[in-house]
């Protein structure tokens, strides 16, 4: 039998990307999903490559009346929701490159980054919660980041959104225990996956893309961007009843970034 059978999921930030490749996977697994994104013409594009029981919905996650809506329909049309991922997120980059560093950024530009990232999954975590009251019981994936982690010189914003991503899943773990709820509540946090969302510091000249994507791997052991896929393997996993002991915790998805001192592989002759 498939490990999400008939599972209601809703997917932000779901028309490409990472939040594509969990719908995708979702759908493999018998689950029903409602894929949701603020451009409504990526995700009716995005629907279209897709097969089983999916349907499109528009999602502004930083907006309350949004997720009032979206949850209330869900729970109208299917009568449940058993699965939420916290998808959305912006980099702060998406029209370039800016001034993200602790001494330089716009605070404009960082309460941009923190009112999509993190106040989009306060308000995720909080309408999923109260969605999921009624049977008791439900997954929450939050994507976090490996830059939730550590530091990011030139990324602060987007660093901070991350690490606040961790703790609040942490806090949504403890209120839902606290409430006798079965509601789990987990982080997901990939480093370097190749996704759209690279695109803007990557450049579209060959030789600039090919020298800048060095860049960005130089660090990490296994010397290669992840796959959305990859990603969408570990949501499956959480989303499962396999995953019914883990509350509160967070996986890393980063070839072993994070494992210890930077290497280098051997040289191949």
């Amino acid at each position: 039998m498939p490990r999400l059978n008939n599972k209601v999921s809703l997917i932000t930030g779901a028309s490409r990307g990472i939040g594509l490749a969990i719908a995708k996977a979702f759908l493999r697994e018998g689950a029903i999903v409602i894929l949701s994104d603020i451009d409504t013409d990526l995700g009716l594009l995005a629907i279209k490559e897709l097969r089983g029981k999916s349907q499109f919905c528009r999602l502004d996650v930083r907006q309350e009346i949004d997720w009032e809506k979206v949850t209330q329909e869900i729970i109208s049309r299917y009568g449940k929701l058993d699965i939420l991922v916290n998808n959305a997120g912006i980099t702060g980059f998406e029209n370039g490159v800016v001034n993200h560093d602790p001494e330089n950024v716009n605070l404009e530009d960082w309460r941009a980054v923190h009112a999509t990232n993190l106040e989009g999954t306060l308000l995720g975590c909080k309408y999923a919660i109260r969605a999921m009251r009624k049977n008791r019981e439900g997954s929450i994936i939050n994507i976090s980041s490996r830059s939730g982690l550590v530091g990011i010189p030139r990324a602060a914003a987007y660093a901070s959104s991350k690490a606040a991503i961790r703790n609040h899943t942490k806090t949504v773990a403890l209120y839902c225990a606290e409430e006798g709820l079965n509601i789990r509540c987990n982080s997901i946090h990939p480093a370097a996956i190749l996704t759209p969302m690279w695109e803007p510091m990557l450049g579209d000249e060959p030789k600039v893309r090919e020298q800048n994507m060095r860049e960005f791997i130089k660090d990490c052991p296994m010397q290669r961007f992840g796959e959305p896929s990859e990603v969408a393997s570990l949501a499956v996993l959480l989303a499962s009843d396999e995953a019914a002991y883990m509350n509160g915790t967070e996986l890393t998805i980063d070839g072993a970034l994070l494992a210890g001192s930077a290497v280098s592989p051997a040289s191949r002759t």
